[in-house]
């Protein structure tokens, strides 16, 4: 006997619900196993979990000594991903990212080229301070973050699944660094700024890094468990207020009549990309919380993260002291 379709909904979101409780449980406990490592940063190793479970990459922005590589390297243990790290300088070659191709001489005399894969190839890819490479050297990066492949002497290489750049960066004022082009910013789910810790998480970094035993971190995760996370992300229903926010929030920041009088301000602005990076993150931020629905505060809340870096103020704004922060502050201000 064939269903009624009002059952075959009923059962999908009965499915949906009993997949987030255990996904739920799964990614609080990733987000505590971090917690007991890296201290004070509640709300970066938030962000910083949105965007893997969104299946995206994010930029780490902070002066040295934040936490910002052992941030990464944590992931990857909790996650249970296999990371690599990138430590980016001035004389970095693409192919000391990407790979190369070596000329090998078989049995017999023949001669044969063989891909060497390079660190690229990783579920977690740490790329330490990549603003201190060359552009061309960032832009190596810019395919493997979009398309999940490389291209070398012609031949396609395909990535590991699942595949994440977290990216750490120095703020742009300090020496030997090089601006990331809009085009690679655009290609990060988050910009995560990472601050000094209160006096309270300074206070236990000093005891728990200058002591005899430091502690370590323990995987809550596997691979596995973080792409069926990734699937149900994509899954989470989305209520038509939200959606709307996401649509108002982005189209107001944009250079034109639906941003107002800070359309004035805004040299160019977020493409749709912006919209579907907050239209996926809104569900993790929920699942992270306990929540099968996003609401509007998740939207108001990772509005800076995924907007700021895709915008730009004009030379006037800039001029009489306005910031991105601020006008970001005030299109949120238009939501909730």
């Amino acid at each position: 006997m064939a269903q009624a379709p009002g059952e075959s909904l009923e059962k999908l979101e009965d499915m949906i619900v009993r997949a987030a409780e255990s996904t739920a449980v799964h990614v609080r406990a990733a987000k505590e196993a971090i917690g007991t490592v890296i201290y004070g940063q509640d709300k970066v190793v938030e962000h910083a979990l949105i965007t893997i479970l969104c299946g995206g990459h994010a930029l780490l922005v902070g002066v040295p000594g934040l936490a910002k590589t052992k941030l990464v390297d944590t992931m990857g243990t909790v996650l249970g991903l296999d990371a690599r790290r990138i430590q980016f300088t001035p004389d970095l070659m693409p192919s000391d990212i990407l790979g190369t191709e070596v000329l090998e001489e078989m049995p017999g005399g023949k001669r044969n080229f063989r891909f060497i894969q390079g660190p690229v190839f990783a579920q977690l890819l740490m790329a330490d301070e990549i603003n201190r490479a060359s552009p061309r050297t960032q832009s190596a990066l810019l395919q493997a973050m979009q398309e999940h492949h490389v291209t070398v002497a012609g031949a396609r290489h395909d990535l590991p699944s699942p595949f994440h750049v977290l990216a750490t960066q120095n703020p742009l004022e300090q020496e030997g660094t090089y601006p990331l082009p809009e085009a690679q910013l655009d290609r990060f789910l988050m910009e995560i700024d990472v601050d000094y810790p209160d006096i309270e998480a300074e206070r236990r970094i000093l005891f728990d890094t200058t002591g005899a035993e430091e502690s370590k971190p323990k995987a809550a995760m596997t691979a596995d468990d973080l792409l069926a996370a990734q699937r149900l992300v994509r899954r989470l229903p989305v209520g038509t207020s939200v959606v709307e926010a996401i649509l108002t929030l982005v189209r107001s920041a944009r250079p034109g009549p639906d941003a107002g009088e800070s359309g004035k301000l805004i040299a160019w602005g977020p493409s749709p990309r912006a919209s579907q990076a907050l239209m996926l993150a809104v569900r993790a931020r929920a699942l992270l919380d306990g929540r099968y629905a996003p609401s509007i505060d998740d939207v108001v809340a990772l509005a800076e993260p995924i907007l700021k870096h895709r915008m730009a103020l004009t030379f006037a704004a800039r001029a009489d002291g306005e910031t991105i922060t601020a006008v970001v502050a005030k299109l949120k201000s238009r939501i909730g």
